[in-house]
C-alpha cells in the first residue's frame, strides 16, 4: 500500500509520460508496495486532473476481459478505465501516431446506453434493456510504461492502457443482434491480420458491462445515459504505425476503419 504522496507522485509520472510521449519504468518496479487499490486511486487522480482541464467522461472500457489475459496477469476479474471526450476519435480523420507512446489497436463492440445502469446487482438483462444500440469500434490502446512491461497495477494506474476509440457508423439494437456471438475480422490494407468472436469476452460481452456497473458502484460511480462502454477486445492487439490502414468488419454490425499517419 502506498501513501498519498507516493500515489500523487506516481500519477504525476504517468501524466508527464503521456504529455511528453516518454514512457516511464513500471510502477511495480518504482513502487514495490503498490496494490490494486493504489492503482485505481492513481488512475482517478489523473482523470480528475483532466476533468478540471475541461474534458468530460464519455464512458468506460473494460480490460482483461478474456480468460487468457486474466491468466497472464494472474487475476480472476477484469479491470477498467475511463473514456474521456478527447479520446473519442472521428472515423474520417487520420490518427497521428506521434501523439502516442507505443500505440496498438483492439477490436470490440461498443454499448451506447440509452439510460443509466443500476450499480450493485446489475445484471445482463439490465444492460440489454438500457442499451440504446451496439456500435462497431476500434479501441486505441497505449502504454505510458516502457516497452509495455506492465503488471496489473501498472495498467490500472495507467487508465487501463486507454488511449482512444473510433466508433463506426452502424447502430443496431441488441434486440436485433446477439452481442455474444458476433464474428469479427480485422484487415490491414485489405489483408486479414486477426479474427475473433465477441464470445471470447467472458463468454458474453454483456457480462463485462454488468460487471463494470457493479464494480464502479463501489467507488460511487454510475454508468449514465449516453455513455459508451467497451467490454473488451475479441481479437489480439495489433501494433500500428504511420501509413497503416485498418478495417474491422463485424457480422451483422457493419464495419469501422482507422488510418494512421
Amino acid at each position: 500500500m502506498l501513501d498519498p504522496a507516493q500515489r500523487a507522485e506516481a500519477a504525476d509520472l504517468l501524466r508527464a509520460a503521456q504529455l511528453d510521449r516518454a514512457p516511464v519504468d513500471p510502477l511495480t518496479d518504482l513502487y514495490p508496495g503498490i496494490d490494486v487499490t493504489d492503482a485505481y486511486e492513481i488512475q482517478l487522480l489523473n482523470i480528475r486532473r483532466q476533468l478540471r482541464d475541461g474534458v468530460t467522461v464519455r464512458g468506460h472500457k473494460v480490460g482483461l476481459s478474456s480468460k487468457v489475459m486474466q491468466q497472464m496477469m494472474g487475476v480472476d476479474e477484469p479491470d477498467y478505465g475511463h473514456l474521456l471526450s478527447d479520446m473519442v476519435l472521428p472515423e474520417e480523420v487520420p490518427v497521428e501516431v506521434g501523439r502516442y507512446c507505443r500505440p496498438r489497436i483492439e477490436v470490440e463492440i461498443g454499448y451506447v446506453l440509452g439510460r443509466g445502469l443500476p450499480g450493485e446487482g446489475c445484471t445482463t438483462a439490465d444492460v440489454l434493456a438500457a442499451t440504446e444500440y451496439l456500435v462497431p469500434s476500434i479501441e486505441l490502446i497505449d502504454s505510458r510504461i516502457k516497452d509495455w512491461r506492465i503488471g496489473l497495477a501498472d495498467t490500472i494506474a495507467d487508465n487501463a492502457s486507454s488511449a482512444g476509440v473510433i466508433l463506426g457508423a452502424a447502430r443496431v439494437s441488441p434486440a436485433e443482434l446477439d452481442p455474444a456471438d458476433i464474428a469479427v475480422v480485422l484487415r490491414q490494407g485489405g489483408e486479414e491480420v486477426a479474427r475473433g468472436n465477441t464470445g471470447a469476452v467472458l463468454g458474453d460481452p454483456t457480462e463485462a458491462v454488468a460487471w463494470l456497473a457493479r464494480k464502479v458502484a463501489s467507488y460511487g460511480v454510475r454508468l449514465e445515459a449516453g455513455h459508451v462502454v467497451l467490454p473488451g477486445s475479441c481479437t489480439r492487439a495489433v501494433d500500428v504505425g504511420p501509413g497503416d490502414e485498418f478495417r474491422a468488419e463485424f457480422a451483422g454490425l457493419g464495419s469501422v476503419s482507422a488510418v494512421f499517419v
